[in-house]
């Protein structure tokens, strides 16, 4: 029985060492050695298969006369396309400005474990995220038959400031609130799902050292939180983009209600809506842009405050 284990082993042993056909003593290293693949012929014939509906899609564009790309062109720079469009970036600038800083503070106070903090923020989000967007645009582009007068004014003591609702809410800022206020309950939950991932340890160790909560926030978890929070923070920017599209239907002159009034006076409704679709594709195209390379920025930072710790680490050993 043993003689047999031991045949055995030399007949695997002689078979796998002449599988192993390039060995650095045969003159060439392992470094060297090519692995050569199969061809793929699905690739090949999936990339014809799309040039062709590219070439045919674009061809048929290009040909249609419906499209107009006279008039498509004679409008793409015109003076009231530009400036539906320098609004229309304003309008998410700013939106998402008042989102970001009320999704901040709604994400602190969604985590914070006192409930009088807690509630409200979960009321807040519920309250937004359940009701349409269109619908609170329009709803505080109304506010003055619901609220005639708003004033302000200390308890029991003078009136600060009074005055009409219809003079404070104008389409501008029915459109900030619409927009901001609607960001924001979205903006909390990305900011809080930032803040969870950062590891609970790491703020059990700062509030043993003495550091306050505010700087424990501030210090430590949101500047980790960052690389999670930027990526969908880009998406909803884009999307904001897109959604600031709905303050037309208040009477605000953005990219797409000023391609609308030029249409409505030319009947020329398709080539303006390919006027505005290009330009919302150029200023997307341009924020994914800006998005990636920030994304690509934080990741090599990251990187390279890894690779300094553990410089650190053996520079300590070392020495």
């Amino acid at each position: 029985m043993e003689t047999i284990d031991i045949h055995a082993r030399e007949k695997n042993k002689a078979v796998f060492e002449s599988a192993s056909t390039f060995r650095p003593e045969d003159g060439i290293p392992d470094h060297e050695l090519e692995v050569l693949s199969g061809r793929k012929w699905g690739r090949w014939l999936a990339a014809v298969i799309m040039a062709v509906l590219a070439v045919w899609l674009g061809w048929g564009v290009v040909t249609n006369p419906n499209f107009q790309w006279d008039v498509v062109f004679q409008y793409l720079t015109a003076h009231v396309v530009l400036s539906g469009l320098g609004l229309t970036l304003w309008l998410t600038c700013a939106a998402m400005a008042i989102g970001i800083v009320l999704g901040t503070l709604l994400a602190v106070m969604r985590t914070s474990s006192n409930p009088f903090l807690s509630v409200p923020a979960q009321l807040y989000l519920w309250f937004f995220r359940g009701t349409p967007v269109l619908v609170q645009l329009i709803f505080w582009f109304n506010l003055a038959i619901l609220i005639p007068q708003i004033s302000i004014a200390i308890p029991f003591g003078p009136v600060l400031f009074h005055g009409s609702a219809n003079d404070l809410i104008t389409p501008y800022t029915a459109a900030l609130l619409g927009l901001g206020l609607n960001e924001g309950a979205y903006m909390a939950e990305i900011v809080r799902a930032g803040i969870l991932s950062i590891d609970p340890g790491q703020q059990e160790a700062a509030r043993a050292l003495g550091m306050t909560p505010a700087r424990i926030l501030r210090r430590i978890v949101l500047p980790q939180a960052i690389r999670i929070i930027v990526p969908p923070a880009g998406n909803e920017t884009i999307g904001m983009l897109k959604t600031t599209s709905l303050v037309s239907v208040i009477a605000l002159s953005d990219l797409l209600y000023s391609v609308e009034s030029v249409s409505s006076r030319t009947f020329q409704t398709i080539p303006l809506l390919v006027v505005a679709c290009i330009w919302y594709l150029v200023v997307t195209s341009v924020l994914s842009l800006l998005q990636s390379r920030i994304e690509r920025h934080l990741c090599l930072t990251r990187r390279a405050r890894k690779a300094g710790s553990w410089m650190r680490v053996f520079g300590g050993i070392v020495r």
